[in-house]
């Protein structure tokens, strides 16, 4: 069984929920406190073992690319300053891995995204993390998804619970035998009503897939606009090997989301050492003089 060492993070639409700050600015370097949620996704992907990340990037992202690279004069002018701490951890994000960019020049959807990668992933297995989910867990979702990979040498896709009022918003998977943390998938069903299933597994931005998957998404068929979907090729190979849904260790945040957004904000300012307490003060405050129900 080959390693995976190789992460696939799409990240070209263009964040239209979040104008006008988007218009400018990736929606993808927005900041939880003071790290931008791409770089927590590099973060979580070296986490389950990746040294080479593969970002696919569109139109005005170039401040991605600016992130993780080298800045000579901040260096100099933080050194300068004695502001060491500072200089380390700006050094270290043009170190912390091998990050390479392909550009997706129209947003066609999650599969022509991943189908731009084959060159790059060639035969080996490879993780998928799309920018807006963030999980704060002690063991990263995707360290879960690569040790789930191992022991079944399939395919892995992220799921968590939802109510039976959120089954309709989302895509879903059923699961072939009797619900387990790791289960067989059976069907893919997009925003089902509940009374369609049973099933109240939730699929999220992450994977581990399969270097086949390119195979499929190749077969897989196109809308109206051209648009190719991640979700139809996991239709065509799950009738021909096994898929299995993994049910992730969670607090997740959708960064998609301006009310998600800023609850992941709130949650990690109450756990950074240096904001919490004072953050938490605040907070009791501004609760207190509020008319809350």
């Amino acid at each position: 069984m080959k390693k995976i060492t190789k992460c696939v993070i799409p990240a070209a639409w263009f964040g239209t929920r979040f104008l006008p700050a988007t218009k400018a600015l990736p929606k993808e370097m927005f900041p939880i406190i003071d790290k931008p949620v791409m770089q927590m996704l590099v973060e979580e992907a070296i986490s389950a073992g990746c040294t080479d990340i593969i970002i696919v990037t569109g139109r005005s992202k170039r401040a991605i690319e600016d992130h993780f690279d080298s800045n000579p004069e901040l260096e100099e002018r933080l050194d300068k300053a004695w502001k060491f701490d500072y200089l380390k951890t700006v050094k270290w994000l043009n170190n912390m891995a091998n990050i390479v960019y392909v550009r997706q020049p129209y947003p066609k959807w999650d599969g022509d995204a991943i189908l731009r990668t084959k060159n790059l992933i060639w035969d080996e297995p490879f993780l998928v993390l799309f920018w807006d989910d963030i999980i704060d867990n002690e063991e990263s979702a995707a360290s879960q998804l690569v040790d789930t990979y191992y022991r079944k040498n399939n395919p892995v896709i992220a799921t968590i619970p939802v109510s039976d009022k959120e089954v309709s918003s989302y895509g879903i998977i059923e699961a072939k035998d009797n619900w387990s943390e790791t289960f067989s998938v059976s069907k893919f069903l997009e925003k089902p009503k509940p009374s369609e299933t049973l099933s109240r597994a939730w699929v999220i931005g992450k994977y581990v897939l399969t270097p086949d998957i390119f195979d499929y998404l190749e077969k897989a068929p196109h809308g109206k606009d051209g648009e190719l979907r991640l979700a139809d090729a996991f239709e065509l190979m799950r009738r021909e090997k096994d898929i299995y849904g993994h049910n992730i260790k969670w607090q997740r945040f959708d960064t998609g989301s301006k009310i998600w957004f800023l609850k992941a904000t709130v949650n990690y300012a109450l756990k950074n050492d240096e904001i919490k307490d004072e953050f938490a003060q605040y907070l009791r405050e501004v609760i207190s003089c509020m008319d809350i129900k």
